[in-house]
């Protein structure tokens, strides 16, 4: 029921929200904290640079769209082809690593990426990659905000989806297993590396759709699109909405979205310095961090989840009585 009502909610908002940017940001970031949360929390994976797939995605979508010619949907299906095909790519490498190495590999891997836009000329350089044509079909072009909006939670509703049936899979079931203890889940015929390559490769590839969708909203991709700070948020959101929940990614981008809107509406007031915002960022950042591990450990969806059940637990059990 909770889930029909967010669904009708989330097709409403559009049409009635004035600040249609930040609704679209916030679906975005929903994207990939979806992935991410499946990342981190059915298989056991750290990853401090999800933006580097984000930016994978964009500059497929700004490059192959403005550099060569390639028509803007296709463009868009490939964005999170190429980032997951980057993911397994470095992947390999990368997953050898553990626990809080792997996390500061992927921030690495992050400022690689970044270097490599502002090196290379076919990534954009310094000034980046501007031009980027609006989506369409043939003749057809999308005009205005709101028909991408729709099209980024129609993108949302399918990574939703993805997520569910990947987690309830047999595959999804080995991930878990990973998770726990790499040597039983390897003694159980569990193919460790494949598995997690195949999984960062997917959340990888959330992020490359999120990324591609970004592309066409700004419409404008250089370095600075893509900030550590930003790969930050998308890992506390996860950690806000519950890590290992397929409806966690969304609650935690929306929580953390929509306190960070406000602190900015405060931030800019009269009066205030103009470092306010940061500051105030920062220091939700860890609020947020010591609140959710003090009272909700496993985030929002899980502990809610469990109230809701003693609740009808207690309810059940006055009937009785």
């Amino acid at each position: 029921m909770l889930v029909v009502l967010a669904c009708g909610a989330a097709c409403v908002a559009p049409l009635v929200l004035s600040d249609l940017t930040f609704f679209m940001r916030m679906v975005l970031a929903a994207i990939v904290v979806t992935g991410l949360s499946i990342l981190m929390g059915y298989s056991g994976q750290a990853s401090l640079g999800q933006g580097a797939f984000v930016a994978a995605g964009a500059l497929t979508v700004a490059v192959g769209t403005t550099r060569f010619e390639l028509p803007p949907l296709v463009a868009l299906l490939a964005a999170p082809l190429v980032a997951a095909g980057f993911a397994a790519l470095v992947g390999v490498p990368l997953l050898r690593l553990h626990g809080h190495y792997l996390a500061f590999g992927t921030l690495a891997l992050l400022l690689m990426v970044q270097t490599a836009m502002s090196t290379f000329d076919v990534l954009g350089g310094a000034l980046g990659v501007s031009g980027i044509p609006p989506l369409g079909v043939g003749d057809r072009v999308v005009v205005g905000q709101l028909p991408y909006v729709y099209l980024a939670l129609g993108c949302l509703g399918l990574v939703l989806l993805v997520s569910h049936r990947t987690v309830h899979s047999r595959f999804g079931r080995g991930i878990q297993a990973l998770a726990g203890s790499q040597t039983a889940a390897e003694s159980a015929g569990v193919p460790v590396n494949r598995s997690k390559v195949a999984i960062f490769a997917l959340s990888a590839g959330c992020a490359g759709l999120a990324g591609g969708l970004s592309a066409f909203l700004t419409p404008y991709v250089s370095p600075d699109s893509f900030p550590a700070v930003e790969s930050f948020t998308y890992v506390i959101m996860a950690v806000v909405g519950g890590l290992g929940t397929i409806w966690g990614g969304v609650v935690g981008a929306v929580v953390v979205s929509v306190l960070l809107q406000v602190l900015n509406t405060i931030s800019s007031q009269p009066g205030l310095p103009p470092t306010a915002a940061p500051i105030m960022q920062y220091a939700t950042y860890g609020t947020l961090l010591v609140l959710a591990l003090l009272f909700m450990p496993r985030g929002v969806v899980p502990s809610v989840d469990a109230g809701v059940g003693r609740l009808v637990e207690r309810a059940r059990v006055g009937v009785r009585g």
